[in-house]
Protein backbone atom coordinates (compact mmCIF):
# COMPACT_ATOMS: atom_id res chain seq x y z
CA UNK A 1 0.00 0.00 0.00
CA UNK A 2 1.53 3.16 -1.01
CA UNK A 3 1.30 6.24 1.83
CA UNK A 4 0.76 9.14 -0.55
CA UNK A 5 0.79 12.64 0.28
CA UNK A 6 0.22 16.14 -0.76
CA UNK A 7 2.22 19.32 0.89
CA UNK A 8 0.77 22.45 -0.21
CA UNK A 9 2.26 26.33 1.00
CA UNK A 10 3.05 29.65 0.62
CA UNK A 11 5.57 31.93 1.76
CA UNK A 12 7.24 35.38 1.03
CA UNK A 13 9.30 34.31 -2.20
CA UNK A 14 12.94 33.84 -2.32
CA UNK A 15 15.83 31.94 -3.77
CA UNK A 16 16.23 28.29 -2.52
CA UNK A 17 12.42 27.22 -2.02
CA UNK A 18 12.12 24.47 -4.28
CA UNK A 19 15.85 23.36 -3.14
CA UNK A 20 15.17 23.32 0.40
CA UNK A 21 11.56 21.41 0.05
CA UNK A 22 12.86 18.66 -1.97
CA UNK A 23 16.08 18.64 -0.59
CA UNK A 24 14.21 17.41 2.83
CA UNK A 25 11.79 15.08 1.43
CA UNK A 26 14.48 13.38 -0.41
CA UNK A 27 16.80 13.27 3.48
CA UNK A 28 13.53 11.47 4.39
CA UNK A 29 13.22 8.64 1.65
CA UNK A 30 9.93 10.59 -0.23
CA UNK A 31 9.46 10.14 -3.79
CA UNK A 32 8.13 13.42 -5.45
CA UNK A 33 5.22 11.86 -7.73
CA UNK A 34 4.02 16.36 -9.28
CA UNK A 35 5.04 19.08 -8.50
CA UNK A 36 3.53 22.59 -9.14
CA UNK A 37 4.90 26.13 -7.92
CA UNK A 38 4.02 29.87 -8.66
CA UNK A 39 5.61 32.94 -7.72
CA UNK A 40 3.21 36.09 -7.54
CA UNK A 41 5.24 38.93 -8.45
CA UNK A 42 2.39 41.35 -7.53
CA UNK A 43 1.59 39.97 -4.14
CA UNK A 44 5.87 38.66 -3.77
CA UNK A 45 4.64 35.37 -2.41
CA UNK A 46 5.38 31.82 -3.83
CA UNK A 47 3.35 28.79 -3.76
CA UNK A 48 3.72 25.16 -4.24
CA UNK A 49 2.15 21.97 -4.25
CA UNK A 50 4.23 18.50 -4.30
CA UNK A 51 2.19 14.89 -3.94
CA UNK A 52 4.88 12.84 -2.71
CA UNK A 53 5.01 9.15 -1.56
CA UNK A 54 6.64 8.07 1.92
CA UNK A 55 8.59 5.14 2.34
CA UNK A 56 6.13 4.36 5.73
CA UNK A 57 3.59 5.41 7.75
CA UNK A 58 5.86 5.94 10.78
CA UNK A 59 7.84 8.65 8.86
CA UNK A 60 5.76 10.75 8.62
CA UNK A 61 5.58 12.37 12.43
CA UNK A 62 9.34 12.88 11.98
CA UNK A 63 8.69 14.43 8.25
CA UNK A 64 6.44 16.70 10.42
CA UNK A 65 8.84 18.21 12.63
CA UNK A 66 11.58 18.50 10.19
CA UNK A 67 9.12 20.02 7.88
CA UNK A 68 8.32 22.41 10.63
CA UNK A 69 11.64 24.27 11.09
CA UNK A 70 12.10 24.59 7.90
CA UNK A 71 8.87 26.25 7.51
CA UNK A 72 9.55 28.46 10.51
CA UNK A 73 13.55 29.93 8.36
CA UNK A 74 10.70 30.65 5.27
CA UNK A 75 8.09 32.03 6.58
CA UNK A 76 5.30 29.12 5.96
CA UNK A 77 1.92 28.81 5.70
CA UNK A 78 1.87 25.09 4.96
CA UNK A 79 0.21 21.68 5.76
CA UNK A 80 0.26 17.98 4.98
CA UNK A 81 -2.52 15.95 3.60
CA UNK A 82 -3.46 12.56 3.36
CA UNK A 83 -3.74 12.14 -0.13
CA UNK A 84 -5.50 8.56 0.18
CA UNK A 85 -8.23 10.22 2.46
CA UNK A 86 -12.09 10.58 1.10
CA UNK A 87 -13.01 14.35 2.24
CA UNK A 88 -16.42 14.42 4.09
CA UNK A 89 -18.91 17.10 2.09
CA UNK A 90 -21.88 18.10 4.34
CA UNK A 91 -24.10 19.60 1.19
CA UNK A 92 -26.84 22.43 1.45
CA UNK A 93 -29.31 22.58 -0.60
CA UNK A 94 -33.17 24.97 -1.25
CA UNK A 95 -35.47 24.26 -4.27
CA UNK A 96 -33.59 24.02 -7.22
CA UNK A 97 -31.64 20.10 -7.19
CA UNK A 98 -29.32 20.07 -10.14
CA UNK A 99 -26.26 20.62 -7.98
CA UNK A 100 -27.16 18.59 -5.74
CA UNK A 101 -27.92 15.55 -7.88
CA UNK A 102 -24.47 15.92 -10.04
CA UNK A 103 -22.61 15.48 -6.81
CA UNK A 104 -24.52 12.73 -5.29
CA UNK A 105 -24.02 10.82 -8.73
CA UNK A 106 -20.49 11.86 -9.21
CA UNK A 107 -19.42 10.23 -5.35
CA UNK A 108 -21.56 7.26 -5.67
CA UNK A 109 -19.92 6.64 -9.30
CA UNK A 110 -15.97 7.24 -7.78
CA UNK A 111 -15.76 10.70 -10.25
CA UNK A 112 -15.20 12.47 -6.67
CA UNK A 113 -13.17 11.20 -4.11
CA UNK A 114 -15.44 12.04 -1.48
CA UNK A 115 -18.14 10.95 1.06
CA UNK A 116 -21.62 13.01 1.31
CA UNK A 117 -21.61 12.96 5.33
CA UNK A 118 -25.17 14.33 4.99
CA UNK A 119 -27.58 16.77 3.08
CA UNK A 120 -29.71 19.70 4.69
CA UNK A 121 -32.23 22.14 3.26
CA UNK A 122 -34.64 24.72 3.94
CA UNK A 123 -37.28 22.51 1.96
CA UNK A 124 -38.28 19.04 2.04
CA UNK A 125 -38.28 18.68 -1.71
CA UNK A 126 -34.93 16.35 -1.86
CA UNK A 127 -35.46 14.30 0.88
CA UNK A 128 -36.18 11.46 -0.99
CA UNK A 129 -33.30 11.73 -3.68
CA UNK A 130 -30.91 11.88 -0.92
CA UNK A 131 -32.33 8.55 0.70
CA UNK A 132 -32.04 6.98 -3.09
CA UNK A 133 -28.43 7.07 -2.58
CA UNK A 134 -28.28 6.49 1.10
CA UNK A 135 -27.63 9.52 2.26
CA UNK A 136 -28.92 11.18 5.34
CA UNK A 137 -30.93 14.56 4.71
CA UNK A 138 -31.83 16.70 7.32
CA UNK A 139 -35.07 19.69 7.07
CA UNK A 140 -33.78 22.78 9.13
CA UNK A 141 -36.58 25.41 8.12
CA UNK A 142 -35.39 29.09 8.59
CA UNK A 143 -36.83 32.38 9.25
CA UNK A 144 -35.90 35.54 11.15
CA UNK A 145 -37.08 34.40 14.07
CA UNK A 146 -34.90 30.74 14.33
CA UNK A 147 -31.63 31.65 12.00
CA UNK A 148 -29.05 31.47 15.11
CA UNK A 149 -30.83 27.87 15.65
CA UNK A 150 -30.57 26.76 12.47
CA UNK A 151 -27.41 28.04 11.90
CA UNK A 152 -26.09 25.87 15.09
CA UNK A 153 -27.68 23.04 13.39
CA UNK A 154 -25.54 23.30 10.47
CA UNK A 155 -22.40 23.80 12.66
CA UNK A 156 -23.18 20.65 14.71
CA UNK A 157 -23.54 18.71 11.66
CA UNK A 158 -20.62 20.09 11.01
CA UNK A 159 -18.86 18.99 14.14
CA UNK A 160 -20.72 15.55 14.28
CA UNK A 161 -20.28 14.64 10.65
CA UNK A 162 -16.54 15.46 10.99
CA UNK A 163 -17.00 17.11 7.69
CA UNK A 164 -13.94 18.69 5.54
CA UNK A 165 -16.33 20.55 3.51
CA UNK A 166 -19.60 22.22 3.14
CA UNK A 167 -20.96 22.85 -0.46
CA UNK A 168 -24.02 25.40 -1.13
CA UNK A 169 -25.33 23.63 -4.07
CA UNK A 170 -28.21 26.47 -4.77
CA UNK A 171 -28.65 27.01 -1.28
CA UNK A 172 -31.09 30.66 -1.62
CA UNK A 173 -30.19 31.62 2.06
CA UNK A 174 -27.80 34.44 3.49
CA UNK A 175 -25.00 32.94 5.47
CA UNK A 176 -24.46 34.79 8.63
CA UNK A 177 -20.81 36.57 9.37
CA UNK A 178 -21.11 34.27 12.47
CA UNK A 179 -21.28 31.02 10.18
CA UNK A 180 -18.98 32.33 7.58
CA UNK A 181 -16.21 32.63 10.03
CA UNK A 182 -17.21 29.05 11.33
CA UNK A 183 -16.49 27.70 7.98
CA UNK A 184 -14.14 29.99 6.58
CA UNK A 185 -11.65 28.24 3.64
CA UNK A 186 -13.90 25.14 4.08
CA UNK A 187 -17.17 26.75 2.08
CA UNK A 188 -18.04 27.12 -1.58
CA UNK A 189 -20.77 28.65 -3.20
CA UNK A 190 -22.13 28.07 -6.48
CA UNK A 191 -24.04 30.90 -8.34
CA UNK A 192 -25.02 32.08 -11.94
CA UNK A 193 -22.19 34.71 -12.79
CA UNK A 194 -24.94 37.46 -13.54
CA UNK A 195 -23.77 39.35 -10.70
CA UNK A 196 -24.17 41.76 -10.10
CA UNK A 197 -26.14 42.84 -12.78
CA UNK A 198 -29.16 40.53 -12.28
CA UNK A 199 -29.69 40.07 -8.70
CA UNK A 200 -32.88 38.27 -6.96
CA UNK A 201 -35.25 35.87 -8.42
CA UNK A 202 -35.51 34.34 -11.61
CA UNK A 203 -32.26 35.52 -13.11
CA UNK A 204 -32.23 33.74 -16.59
CA UNK A 205 -35.78 35.39 -17.19
CA UNK A 206 -34.15 38.90 -16.29
CA UNK A 207 -31.16 37.98 -19.04
CA UNK A 208 -33.03 36.80 -21.34
CA UNK A 209 -35.02 40.29 -21.65
CA UNK A 210 -31.99 41.89 -22.19
CA UNK A 211 -30.88 39.87 -24.70
CA UNK A 212 -27.53 38.27 -23.01
CA UNK A 213 -25.14 36.58 -25.57
CA UNK A 214 -23.39 34.68 -23.00
CA UNK A 215 -24.22 32.77 -19.55
CA UNK A 216 -21.87 31.36 -17.07
CA UNK A 217 -21.26 30.01 -13.42
CA UNK A 218 -18.74 30.80 -10.75
CA UNK A 219 -17.63 29.00 -7.97
CA UNK A 220 -16.26 30.57 -4.54
CA UNK A 221 -15.32 30.22 -1.18
CA UNK A 222 -17.70 31.42 1.02
CA UNK A 223 -17.16 34.70 2.83
CA UNK A 224 -19.34 37.47 4.75
CA UNK A 225 -18.78 39.41 1.59
CA UNK A 226 -22.06 37.62 -0.26
CA UNK A 227 -21.06 36.79 -3.25
CA UNK A 228 -17.77 37.95 -3.31
CA UNK A 229 -15.42 35.39 -1.70
CA UNK A 230 -11.83 33.93 -3.35
CA UNK A 231 -13.03 32.50 -6.87
CA UNK A 232 -12.01 29.16 -7.99
CA UNK A 233 -13.70 28.01 -10.90
CA UNK A 234 -15.50 29.69 -13.72
CA UNK A 235 -17.50 28.76 -17.02
CA UNK A 236 -19.14 30.24 -20.02
CA UNK A 237 -21.63 29.16 -22.69
CA UNK A 238 -22.56 31.53 -25.68
CA UNK A 239 -26.67 31.81 -26.13
CA UNK A 240 -28.72 33.10 -29.55
CA UNK A 241 -31.73 35.41 -29.70
CA UNK A 242 -33.18 31.73 -30.72
CA UNK A 243 -33.28 30.28 -27.22
CA UNK A 244 -36.35 30.58 -24.14
CA UNK A 245 -35.42 31.18 -20.95
CA UNK A 246 -36.10 27.72 -20.08
CA UNK A 247 -33.53 27.42 -22.43
CA UNK A 248 -31.10 29.43 -20.73
CA UNK A 249 -32.28 27.94 -17.35
CA UNK A 250 -31.10 24.19 -18.71
CA UNK A 251 -27.77 25.13 -20.30
CA UNK A 252 -26.95 27.43 -16.94
CA UNK A 253 -28.10 24.46 -14.73
CA UNK A 254 -25.28 22.07 -16.54
CA UNK A 255 -23.14 24.63 -16.07
CA UNK A 256 -23.80 25.65 -12.45
CA UNK A 257 -23.44 21.32 -11.91
CA UNK A 258 -20.17 21.38 -14.22
CA UNK A 259 -18.19 24.42 -12.15
CA UNK A 260 -19.05 23.38 -8.68
CA UNK A 261 -17.77 19.79 -9.18
CA UNK A 262 -14.77 21.38 -10.49
CA UNK A 263 -14.70 23.11 -7.87
CA UNK A 264 -15.34 20.42 -5.29
CA UNK A 265 -12.57 18.18 -6.71
CA UNK A 266 -9.76 20.92 -6.60
CA UNK A 267 -10.42 21.83 -2.94
CA UNK A 268 -10.28 18.07 -1.66
CA UNK A 269 -6.92 17.57 -3.56
CA UNK A 270 -5.87 20.28 -1.97
CA UNK A 271 -4.96 21.81 -5.20
CA UNK A 272 -6.05 25.47 -3.99
CA UNK A 273 -4.23 28.26 -2.35
CA UNK A 274 -5.12 31.45 -1.10
CA UNK A 275 -3.56 34.61 -2.64
CA UNK A 276 -5.13 37.45 -0.92
CA UNK A 277 -8.49 37.62 -1.75
CA UNK A 278 -7.83 35.50 -5.19
CA UNK A 279 -6.80 31.82 -5.12
CA UNK A 280 -3.91 29.92 -6.96
CA UNK A 281 -5.39 26.89 -8.20
CA UNK A 282 -3.36 23.73 -9.46
CA UNK A 283 -4.43 21.72 -12.18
Amino acid sequence: MRHDHILSLSCPDRTGIVYRVSGLLFGQGCNILDAQQYGDEESGRFFLRVHFQLPDAEALPALHERFAHLAGEFEMDWQVHDARRRARLLVLVSKQGHCLNDLLFRAHSGQLNVDIAAVASNHEDFSALSASYGVPFHHLPVDASNRPRQEQAIVDLVERGQVDLVVLARYMQILSPRLCQALAGRAINIHHSFLPSFKGAQPYHQAYARGVKIIGATAHYVTADLDEGPIIEQDVARVDHAMTPRDLVRVGSDIESQVLARAVRRHVEHRILLNGHKTVVFR
